[in-house]
């Protein structure tokens, strides 16, 4: 998954949290006590909370001019909110402070969930205006908070007197007291104004970088005006490159980038002159506007580091995960590499030797890697992807395989709710009720790519679960699936299924959240636990009952032949030599561009990244890293800076709570439940170690991660 829009497009360069989507806090209240004397247009639908289900928003009545007046008056709202608790005359109590604070800025919370979630998805010129315009001034706003002595003098004495309170409300509080800490509530007046001034101009630099990517996908095409030149790929797949030309206003055929390095045309294209342009297309995209702007960022969070009195950002930021050291996440990463490269070179020997045997004698490179690799597994395993799409079809993936795993597991149904209003024309809504017919919240589903939409996939949230503000959770899911042409189906992938069980676990982490304070429900928990549950959930879409129940010909409705099927579960573990080895580079790229001291001078991104990929002995280059630099969002726009290695650290958890569960009967209610109260509902309300230790009755090994890899039998 992707970090919280929110977080990725302001909190994220202000450290306010991890895979949550905490702008301000959380807050959705709109009491009497929390008024203020602003005045506001009744025209303005964002100023008040929606009357829709669960306050869904109101996308019918949304117009993009309602979202800069809604962030004035947000503001506006809540810095009176704030300074009413500043001035408190009253000793500082854990009420009058904290609970205030999580009750306070409903206004700006609505809006900026709103508008970041939506600038995501169907961003456009003005969007993108706004959001260059709005950033610096919501962080301006959040160092008005936490650099406030004032206000952080009254937070010590609560921290201070904590010992009575309940172990929810102690961690709320030091939830409040560490975020000031690393925000520099402790600095002298002089080191305050540095870190607003760096923190100004990293809310700028992370919405150009955002933004530079954005016009990439425009600007970062290609187009082809021979049919044949596309040969390899299906008449489908053919019409969906046709279509995109249309759209575009152009005649032909036109090819575009998804977020990665890897590109999955490149799997059939059969000329390899164009595989190559496609391939230095994705992996050079953006380095002369972005090479600049993330050079900066690395930069200046360095100097923040320094002034937070951190070595290395990689310091600061692990300090307050999981892995609580870089040294940690070295070891663990540098552990697995040698293992994941050695598997690659023999995947590449078996690549080396399918060239030869077609006559060929150069020497595999990137742009060949996925289309002889292909041809590999069709000799191994006899299978072949274009056998295996007509029985993905997207609509029952979605309703006889997420859905219908979901409801083995937890007992929950899916409604769809047409009436509610959707942001764009393919998104659908769903209302979630558990087996007793109470509901739990609602679902929007997001499937396809399209001009103004980031690439990869990611859950968020428009409304937060909260007991204390009587919430329930309202949730999305984005997928970045080619839509087919008019009236062809949705074919997809196995990789693409796997995709859209591993975001829905995103989703049931923030749906089955039942936590009272917003600041600890859903997905706000540590970035190294967050990715858990959707690693967790991506292993339903191969288990036997579940697969038998939505495998199934999109043409005549019959079951995925048991041959077939074999040869796919038999395949799983295939190319992932390749696939853990580009995921290790891109996430030591991350460790290693955050890692450097104030005032170190970089002049050339490229040779950054070979340093940095030679160092640890992955410098292979047939296997590039997922994501280079200049496209890393997850770095350098996304929040997971210095964490991007949460996906490998998170799946040791995953692999072994499913070998855990197979153990105990695997696809089953009390399975389900048990993971479900012990996890999925806890949010961050406890130790998160021990939320697992709850679960499973001990902590993670690594074996189960080597076996779900193939990297160990």
């Amino acid at each position: 998954m992707r970090i919280s829009i929110i977080a990725a497009t302001v909190a994220a360069t202000l450290v306010l949290g991890a895979c949550s989507s905490n702008v301000v806090n959380h807050q959705q209240t709109d009491t009497e006590q929390t008024k203020t004397n602003m005045t506001m247009s009744t025209q303005n639908v964002l100023f008040d909370q929606s009357p829709l289900t669960y306050q869904a928003p109101q996308f019918d009545k949304i117009s993009v001019q309602d979202y800069e007046p809604a962030f004035e008056a947000g503001i506006t709202q809540h810095d009176a909110q704030i300074a009413a608790i500043t001035n408190n005359p009253a000793d500082p109590t854990f009420d009058n402070t904290i609970v205030a604070m999580e009750k306070s800025g409903a206004v700006l919370t609505r809006v900026s969930k709103t508008f970041y979630n939506l600038a995501s998805v169907i961003s456009n010129d003005e969007y993108q205006r706004i959001e260059a315009k709005i950033g610096p001034k919501l962080t301006a706003h959040e160092d008005n908070i936490y650099l406030d002595a004032k206000l952080f003098a009254r937070i010590e004495q609560i921290e201070a007197n904590k010992a009575s309170m309940n172990s929810v409300d102690q961690r709320l509080v030091d939830y409040y007291y560490n975020k000031f800490l690393r925000a520099g509530a402790k600095l002298s007046d002089a080191e305050k104004a540095q870190v607003r001034d760096i923190n100004s101009q990293l809310s700028s630099l992370a919405t150009d970088f955002s933004q530079n990517i954005l016009q990439s996908f425009k600007q970062d095409t290609l187009l082809v005006s021979d049919k044949s030149q596309l040969a390899g790929l299906s008449e489908g797949e053919i019409a969906t490159l046709a279509s995109a030309a249309k759209d575009a206003g152009k005649e032909g055929y036109l090819i575009t980038l998804v977020n990665t390095t890897r590109q999955p045309i490149l799997t059939s294209l059969e000329n390899r002159d164009l595989r190559e342009q496609v391939w230095n297309m994705s992996a050079n995209r953006a380095i002369d506007t972005n090479g600049p702007v993330l050079v900066k960022l690395a930069q200046l969070r360095a100097q923040k580091a320094q002034l937070l009195g951190y070595p290395t950002w990689a310091a600061y930021v692990t300090a307050d995960q999981m892995a609580q050291t870089p040294a940690a996440v070295y070891d663990i990463l540098d552990d697995l590499a040698p293992k994941a490269v050695a598997k690659a070179k023999d995947e590449a020997a078996a690549i080396q030797q399918q060239i030869r045997a077609e006559g060929q004698d150069f020497k595999v490179q990137p742009w060949d890697w996925a289309f002889y690799s292909e041809k590999v597994r069709k000799a191994k395993y006899d299978l072949d992807e274009s056998a295996i799409k007509p029985y993905f079809e997207l609509n029952r993936v979605l309703h006889d395989g997420l859905f219908f795993a979901m409801q083995k597991l937890y007992g929950i149904t899916f409604k769809a709710r047409k009436d509610l209003p959707v942001y764009q024309q393919d998104v659908q809504a769903f209302e979630v009720f558990n087996e007793d017919g109470s509901s739990i919240g609602l679902f929007y589903f997001d499937p396809y790519a399209r001009e103004g939409k980031g690439g990869g996939a990611w859950m968020d949230e428009f409304v937060t679960q909260s007991d204390l503000l009587e919430q329930k959770p309202v949730v999305y899911n984005v997928l970045n699936i080619p839509k087919p042409a008019t009236g062809q189906p949705t074919l997809l992938t196995f990789d693409e299924v796997t995709t859209l069980f591993h975001e829905f676990g995103h989703a049931a982490h923030g749906l089955f959240s039942q936590v009272k304070y917003p600041s600890l429900a859903g997905t706000a928990t540590a970035r190294d636990f967050v990715e858990f549950p959707s690693q967790f959930n991506e292993d339903w879409d191969i288990d036997p009952e579940v697969i038998a129940h939505y495998a199934k010909h999109y043409q005549t409705g019959e079951a995925i032949p048991k041959a077939l099927l074999n040869k796919l579960l038999a395949a799983h573990h295939f190319n992932q030599g390749f696939d853990t080895t580009e995921y290790l580079a891109a996430a030591l790229l991350d460790m290693e561009w955050h890692s450097i001291s104030a005032g170190t001078q970089i002049n050339d991104v490229a040779a950054f990244e070979q340093k940095a990929l030679a160092k640890h002995d992955i410098d292979y280059a047939p296997v590039p890293p997922r994501y280079k630099s200049a496209y890393f969002s997850h770095a350098f726009a996304g929040g997971y800076s210095a964490g991007y290695y949460a996906y490998l650290w998170t799946e040791v958890f995953a692999a072994d709570a499913f070998a855990y569960m197979t153990e105990q009967g695997g696809l089953k209610r009390e399975n389900g439940d048990q993971f479900r109260r012990r996890v999925l509902s806890m949010g961050n309300s406890q130790d998160l170690m021990q939320d697992y230790i709850d679960f499973r009755g001990s902590k993670p090994s690594t074996d189960a991660l080597l076996k779900r890899r193939g990297l160990k039998k």
